[in-house]
């Protein structure tokens, strides 16, 4: 009975690694390519809040440098 258990144990965990691989690299790709981690269930209305908050940091430090 063991070796059957191992012998259906060992692909599904390298299936769970494998899936694991890929959540880490789609992270860090995602990471590298906009320098924050992604905003998970972001919507309609976060878009909208943060292009607000870059408008209002942009002109706050364009206020400052005047």
């Amino acid at each position: 009975m063991g070796w059957v258990t191992l012998q259906a144990i060992l692909p599904l965990g390298i299936i769970a690694g494998m899936l694991c691989i890929m959540g880490n690299a789609q992270y860090y790709i995602h990471k590298a390519a906009h320098g924050r981690p992604k905003h998970i269930g972001g919507d309609v209305w976060d878009v909208a809040m943060e292009k607000r908050d870059k408008k209002l940091m942009e002109s706050s430090s364009a206020a400052s440098l005047n």
